[in-house]
């Protein structure tokens, strides 16, 4: 069991603090009253920088997957005894390498229905396409675009897990036509949920409105490429709140800007922060956000409680064992 030295003082750097809402996020008094608590609001994506931010530190606090702490990280860090991840799961943690080195790593509780609730925010821009309407408005202007309609349309749910199958339920309030398709899902699982099971074929070339709910793994990294987006409808949406690789994104631009899909509402990328000048920032027929699907107050709130917890609890010398 990994526990911090008693001199000098434990020191533990929270990152990618964006809003600078953690310290104001809960009470963070069981740790300060022993430990100092750096944040830092900007992100580094470079490695040695990165590196030489955190050597310095007893314990990382990481946001979701905002920076990966993988095992070439990890291997630089002597220092560093305990992550403090958000979430339940960080994929970008190298979870091997940090239980060969030592370093204890703890997750929290979170809240699925912010995203599905971004989901919905997305799909509704996207069809009615409100970003280019308020700047119209903001620029004087008045009606430029013709929106689609949703009642009688097909929703496409690509994972019908604890998030797609909420979408789920709140598209046929809409008066869709809910279909699902993923690589383990049966019909009856679908039926159960309420939804019309369809094959992969069918179902990328069915869906007006199609939204990706599925976990990142090599079975899901690029499931969306170039043929999957040639066989949807010309004036098809495609959403995603989940995670930018599962979408093939040179193929979605290049649909895209061909116009072989009508429109997209992105919450995640590839590259993140998205670089400046990426096009996905300026197409026109794209409503993206930057990563906000759980960036609510009910998810801050478990997340920086538990998290605190957490390192409260590492700090007694209670911690289970590392990894």
């Amino acid at each position: 069991m990994s526990t911090p030295e008693s001199s000098p003082r434990t020191r533990i750097a929270v990152l990618d603090d964006y809003q600078g809402v953690a310290l104001s996020s809960a009470d963070w008094s069981p740790v300060t009253a022993r430990a100092d608590v750096t944040t830092f609001s900007d992100h580094l994506s470079d490695e040695d920088e990165l590196v030489a931010r955190l050597a310095p530190f007893d314990v990382v606090f990481v946001m979701r997957e905002r920076t990966p702490l993988p095992r070439a990280v990890l291997e630089r860090l002597p220092r560093l005894k305990m992550i403090a991840s958000t979430g339940p799961a960080n994929a970008s943690i190298d979870m091997a390498a940090a239980q060969e080195l030592g370093i204890h790593v703890s997750g929290t509780g979170g809240s699925v229905a912010s995203t599905v609730e971004l989901t919905w925010a997305l799909i509704l821009a996207t069809s009615r396409h409100l970003v280019a309407e308020s700047r119209s408005i903001a620029d004087g202007g008045w009606q430029t675009t013709v929106g689609t309609e949703l009642d009688r349309r097909v929703l496409g749910v690509l994972g019908l897990g604890r998030i797609g199958s909420r979408v789920a339920r709140i598209g046929a309030a809409f008066g869709m036509d809910v279909v699902a398709w993923s690589q383990n899902l049966t019909a009856d699982a679908a039926a159960a949920a309420g939804v019309r099971y369809l094959p992969r074929a069918d179902f990328f070339a069915t869906a007006d409105v199609l939204t990706v709910h599925l976990r990142l793994s090599e079975r899901s990294r690029g499931l969306i490429g170039a043929a999957e987006l040639a066989a949807m409808k010309p004036t098809a949406l495609l959403i995603n709140t989940s995670r930018g690789p599962i979408v093939d994104e040179a193929a979605l631009i290049d649909a895209l800007g061909s116009g072989v899909i009508a429109g997209a509402g992105l919450d995640v990328f590839d590259t993140e922060p998205l670089p400046a000048g990426h096009p996905l920032r300026t197409m026109p027929t794209v409503t993206a956000t930057p990563h906000i699907g759980y960036v609510a107050d009910r998810p801050y709130r478990i997340f920086f409680r538990d998290a605190v917890a957490a390192i409260a609890e590492w700090l007694d010398g209670r911690a289970s064992s590392p990894g």
